[in-house]
């Protein structure tokens, strides 16, 4: 008997399997994942098979999966992941394949089961090592599992397993086991002799988005840790002297207290430390932003206090900072300026000082700034010392400086500069993360969208947003404000802007929200606005306008909130009708432009402004991840 493999002949037709395949002495080896393959595999006649490995994950299968596979005796690996597979399956059932090394059933819209009763006295897949069954509508554990001597991966995430993790899944397999993921079910307790785990192999750990409580176990010389998303309320007081090895610990959204231990300081292959929505306090050690070996450090919202060192290492490796919404106080260190891969900075929500940080536009990789809620001051005029400032913040695509001190104009300069948001998109864009570190890690963004605190879950490169609102700025809003041909979101608001609306915005077609209300705002609206198609949010309330408001497209959308507190304005939605019928304002459309319009609603959709047609991933509310450099 020869090897047979049919790999690459099958991979160029697409539809159905030929169950004959299934049956060919001589074939051991069925490897189709990821082509177009779908309907339904009829049983097949399993004497004169052989087959070790059948992977037809990632296909458009349907239909149940056929009792035959369960015959073959030879089978090490089955993987038929990712496809459209409906029913029941127990698995008792697969008792003949005692062979059987790798399982993977996952994503499909099976119910698997125990089962009940076995068919045979011999355990269960006595063999099996690789265990994959993520959304499987699952209940329970299963109970053949603590008969299993060596076991190395066991995915079991996303189904819907409540009460108890058993203390055999910490005993069995503290030899062999390399990654467990019991991820987004609903288990609320852990049987434990002690909150030191005792694997010696485990490199990933994964047990977020449950409802577990008490006290946190640490894993010892795991590289990568998860717990986010639970009732967690304390960790061992020294925990972080556990962490030699470890890469990612993330634990977030819990509600642990305490300090972070100086140990944290010798943990020196810590890539990504995530304790973001704790109850965590005192003072941030500072290895943590002087230190060489970190590229997330996310504390946001919780309650550290003092200042943040200013000797950040000439090899600082941070892409992400995040200490939004804690009580940090002093200046932003200049230091920062060192990490030449930051790509991130959001300390919003704090106490800090000083006048606009503009030497963070040298870093040619930072894409958001948020600044916002802290006690900011000062100009915003743009250096003219540096040779390089032409080039500072081009990739810059979300800056939010509100509710500060900020005042005086507002230099052209500004805009500019920004010419990331000057490109037009002709996709989706990429998702902001980091990967490599044994899983991705997706980093949040918290922006004021369409009058709401929205946070974003996945942070898109062609997500653009400008938020200068709650300053003193005055003067006129620059006209170059119109070449940001990509900007989703400008808020302006609440300033002391005067002179008129810059007709130039009409440019800004991905528009979705423009808030310029509570200014000093004066003449008419611009027409050229209504060319924003997108605009689902308008804010012009509370400045000195006055004229018709236009009659067309997204206009005809708008309440009296978006206009009121300006008494010269009249015409629909206000109740103050306008004394000349045939004002200038009033829009003269052709037929063609009809037609072009036609066109652009029914893509944005039934109700105006739909959301982001860049594909944008949101969630509202106080829970959120996203960062992919892809």
């Amino acid at each position: 008997m020869h090897f047979v493999d049919f790999t690459r002949l099958l991979t160029l037709f697409p539809g159905e399997i030929p169950t004959y395949l299934f049956t060919l002495p001589a074939m051991l080896q069925l490897e189709l994942s990821s082509n177009q393959l779908s309907g339904p595999i009829q049983e097949f006649d399993t004497l004169y098979s052989h087959m070790i490995i059948v992977s037809l994950g990632q296909n458009q299968i349907s239909g149940q999966i056929p009792g035959s596979f369960f015959q073959l005796t030879s089978l090490i690996d089955l993987d038929l992941s990712s496809n459209n597979l409906t029913g029941l399956v127990e698995l008792n059932s697969l008792w003949k394949l005692r062979k059987l090394t790798s399982l993977d059933l996952s994503n499909n819209r099976l119910s698997v089961l125990d089962g009940e009763g076995n068919k045979s006295r011999v355990p269960l897949l006595p063999k099996l090592s690789i265990l994959v069954l993520v959304s499987c509508n699952m209940t329970t554990m299963p109970r053949f599992l603590m008969h299993i001597n060596h076991m190395e991966v066991l995915d079991l995430s996303n189904n819907i397993i409540q009460g108890t993790i058993p203390q055999w899944i910490w005993e069995t397999w503290n030899d062999s086991l390399r990654e467990l993921d019991l991820s987004n079910n609903m288990f609320t307790h852990m049987q434990l002799t002690s909150y030191l785990l005792p694997y010696s192999r485990l490199d990933s750990l994964d047990l977020s988005s449950n409802r577990l409580q008490g006290q946190a176990p640490m894993p010892n010389l795991l590289k990568a840790v998860d717990y986010s998303n639970n009732r967690f309320s304390s960790v061992m007081p020294n925990f972080t002297a556990y962490l030699s090895q470890t890469v990612y610990l993330k634990l977030s959204r819990n509600n642990i207290s305490g300090h972070i231990p100086h140990s944290v300081c010798d943990a020196s292959n810590l890539k990504v430390l995530d304790l973001s929505y704790n109850n965590f306090s005192g003072l941030i050690p500072s290895c943590l932003i002087e230190g060489r070996s970190l590229v997330v450090l996310n504390l946001r919202e919780n309650h550290f206090k003092g200042t943040l060192s200013d000797n950040v290492s000439d090899h600082c490796n941070l892409q992400t900072i995040d200490l939004h919404g804690n009580n940090i106080q002093g200046q932003l260190p200049r230091s920062l300026s060192n990490c030449a891969d930051l790509g991130i900075l959001d300390i919003g929500n704090n106490r800090m000082v000083g006048t606009f940080p503009f030497w963070l536009g040298r870093l040619s990789d930072l894409r958001i700034i948020v600044l916002g809620s802290n006690l900011f001051y000062g100009s915003l005029t743009y250096p003219t010392r540096d040779r390089k400032s032409r080039e500072y913040f081009s990739k810059l695509q979300i800056i939010d400086i509100a509710s500060n001190n900020f005042s005086g104009n507002l230099d052209p300069q500004w805009f500019e500069r920004l010419a990331s948001m000057m490109a037009k998109f002709n996709d989706m864009g990429n998702i902001l993360s980091h990967q490599s570190f044994y899983r991705d890690y997706h980093d949040t963004v918290a922006i004021t969208y369409k009058g709401q605190y929205v946070t974003f879950e996945e942070v898109l490169t062609t997500l653009t947003a400008i938020d200068f609102s709650n300053n003193a700025l005055e003067g006129d809003i620059p006209k170059s404000v119109g070449s940001l041909v990509s900007l989703h979101i400008l808020n302006m608001s609440h300033n002391a802007f005067t002179g008129r609306i810059p007709p130039q915005i009409g440019e800004m077609r991905q528009l979705e929200s423009l808030d310029l209300s509570w200014n000093k705002l004066s003449g008419e609206i611009p027409q050229e606005l209504t060319d924003l198609t997108f605009l689902s949010t308008l804010g012009l309330c509370r400045n000195k306008l006055d004229g018709r408001i236009p009659q067309s497209r997204q206009f005809l959308t708008f309440e009296n909130t978006s206009y009121e507190g300006n008494t010269g304005l009249c015409g629909p939605p206000l109740s103050k009708p306008c004394g000349d019928s045939s004002n200038r304002n009033e829009v003269q459309v052709n037929t063609s432009r009809d037609h072009v319009d036609i066109i652009l609603f029914l893509f944005v959709g039934v109700g105006f402004g739909v959301g982001f047609t860049a594909g944008i991933l949101m969630k509202w509310g106080k829970i959120g991840k996203w960062l992919r450099i892809a």
